[in-house]
């Protein structure tokens, strides 16, 4: 209730319309009750003119305009067209104001009707007396009524664009978690292959240390291997120190464990033919060893696809991986001829592609996805052998 003093925010176009509103009320209205009675016409400019704040005071204005009807009625005064106001406020208290003070006005509206009516009754017959009631309280109640209803249908727009707003807040937020986490899981992942390569330049350290005195040509080819396999693990870790500024994650050293790659794909591809599904694996071009980061990217995208695959595509689809070891790049193909193309978009906000990208790029690579011809879908990486160097 301490609400009904204070102001209510209110665009200037809408005040500047009640301004003309009221105005031409009191000049078509005012004026009419004017020249039907000079005292009652002054009253009806005070029903009239308070319209100017019934967005911003609707609860004032319809008691202020109601205590003016109440000084009509203890004056004697017939209705006059000036009444009109009356209407213009109960229609702005239901729209604009309290609740619960709309429904005392709608109370009031109906004892003004009984109160407007009382002077006739000595003077009409019953059935006019009764079917002015009617038509008044009908005219009072609907004027409240299709308020309730604009303050309703105002209400629901309102919680529909709040909704709105907040889908798309929480979008925004999932979709920035889901690159987070796929940093995360790529920053382990690297992680591990450095690791792993680590393991690798201590024990040829090591044997090189052994048998430089006795075997100086494996002693050379110990530090080759040495020099080979670090310098490709710290290109792909230049490769991630702009990716992963920020992730200072616990990435458990003590527990290093090779990656899956290329030479996995068979294992990986059997596991989803146990669980249902048609895939066809095919090899063209001539197979070479990758490094590790790029046998892990292929690896972890023909995972991401078929696991897609099994969400979207539906029974009885089919599915290929190929694998194509050109000159320049290893291209990796996952077709499917189900209906994933049309329901995908609907079950799935879009990380696993979000995945995809992030190790593509990572690798120096790309991801390209979407329903191909004939109908099914289709993803197609193209991963370059050479990683760019990082600054």
């Amino acid at each position: 209730m301490t609400g009904i003093l204070t102001a209510r925010p209110v665009p200037a176009r809408s005040r500047a319309f009640d301004l003309l509103l009221a105005g031409s009320l009191c000049m078509i209205f005012g004026f009419l009750s004017l020249a039907q009675a000079h005292l009652s016409g002054i009253l009806a400019f005070g029903m009239l003119a308070p319209l100017i704040w019934r967005r911003t005071h609707p609860e004032l204005v319809f008691f202020g305009v109601c205590s003016v009807a109440v000084l009509q009625w203890l004056g004697g005064f017939e209705l006059m067209p000036g009444n009109v106001g009356l209407l213009v406020a109960l229609y702005a208290i239901s729209v604009y104001g309290d609740v619960r003070l709309s429904r005392i006005a709608l109370g009031i509206g109906g004892l003004g009707v009984l109160m407007a009516t009382s002077r006739y009754w000595a003077n009409s017959d019953w059935k006019q007396q009764v079917t002015m009631m009617v038509a008044l309280g009908a005219l009072v109640f609907g004027v409240w009524a299709f308020g309730e209803r604009r303050r309703t249908r105002g209400l629901y727009v309102a919680q529909l664009e709040d909704r709105a707003a907040q889908l798309e807040r929480d979008r925004d937020r999932e979709a920035k978690l889901a690159v987070s986490n796929e940093r995360t899981r790529i920053a382990r992942e690297i992680h591990d292959v450095v690791a792993h390569g680590l393991s690798i330049m201590i024990v040829q350290a090591d044997g090189g240390l052994y048998a430089a005195d006795q075997s100086p040509e494996a002693a050379k080819k110990a530090l080759a291997t040495i020099g080979d396999t670090g310098r490709a693990s710290l290109t792909e870790m230049r490769k991630m120190l702009g990716l992963l500024k920020q992730d200072e994650r616990d990435l458990d050293p003590n527990q290093p464990r090779p990656q899956p790659g290329v030479s996995s794909l068979p294992e990986l591809i059997d596991n989803v033919r146990e669980a249902g599904l048609n895939v066809t694996y095919d090899v063209t071009g001539a197979p070479r060893d990758l490094p590790a980061l790029l046998g892990l990217t292929a690896y972890r995208i023909v995972q991401e696809g078929l696991t897609n695959t099994l969400k979207h595509a539906g029974p009885g689809a089919r599915t290929s991986v190929t694998l194509d070891f050109g000159r320049e790049m290893l291209t990796v193909v996952v077709t499917d001829d189900g209906r994933g193309a049309g329901v995908a978009p609907s079950a799935d906000p879009g990380h696993g592609l979000v995945g995809m990208r992030q190790r593509a790029s990572v690798s120096g690579g790309t991801v390209s996805a979407g329903p191909k011809a004939g109908g099914g879908y289709e993803v197609i990486a193209r991963l370059p052998y050479n990683l760019p160097t990082g600054e």
